[in-house]
Parts: C-alpha cells; structure tokens; sequence
C-alpha cells in the first residue's frame, strides 16, 4: 500500500550503473587516428563495445584475429590516473591520461597536437 505522501521510487534513482559511451567529440578523435591508419593501409577494422563500467574501442590488421590496440574509457579512473588508455595486443598499457588527444598520439606519434 502506498500513500499519496509518500514519494514514488523512481527508475533513475536505482542503483544500477549507466552503460559507458563515448561521446561524440571522443569518437571524432577516435576515427580521425583509426581513418588515416587506414587509409595508410595499417588498420582494417574496428569493433566497439560498451559496457557497464567502460567503453572499448578495439582496433584490427585483420578481420577475425586479437585486436592491435584498444582504446578504454574508463570513468571510475578520471580522479586518480585518467579514465583513457590505450592498451596493445599483450595487454600492456602503452599511454593512459585524462585529456583523450594526448593518448590517441602513442597511436600516431608524427601527429603534434596543436592547442
């Protein structure tokens, strides 16, 4: 029984963790690294998963083997080492920081970031 006093628990207040994206500025920094690889002939394909604690963007030479890199976000970390990093094909983190353009340059070092 619920009095009309009472408040209503909503759907928002519940707490299950939101599914972590990128946004569209990351995912533009994201595909401007993936497509000049590309069109390099370094990359082939890409996968994108996005998960209750992070979001995966994997990068691959080839369809159907281990990803080359991936790139997380990972919110939980924003206030202590940085919520991005880029990881490679043995699991090493190569570059992990708070401001995405600095991470995506291990990727594509001849590239200055310009502020």
């Amino acid at each position: 029984m619920v009095h009309a006093s009472e408040a209503l628990p909503s759907p928002a207040s519940s707490k299950l963790p939101a599914i972590v994206t990128f946004d569209r500025r990351e995912l533009q920094l994201i595909l401007n690294v993936y497509g000049r690889k590309v069109a390099a002939g370094d990359w082939r394909d890409y996968a994108m998963d996005f998960l209750r604690e992070r979001a995966v963007f994997s990068i691959y030479a080839r369809v159907s083997e281990r990803p080359l890199f991936i790139i997380e976000k990972t919110p939980r970390l924003r206030n202590r080492q940085g919520q991005y990093a880029v990881t490679n094909q043995q699991g090493r983190i190569l570059k992990r920081g708070h401001d995405l353009a600095l991470v995506l340059r291990v990727l594509d070092p001849q590239l200055a970031v310009v502020g």
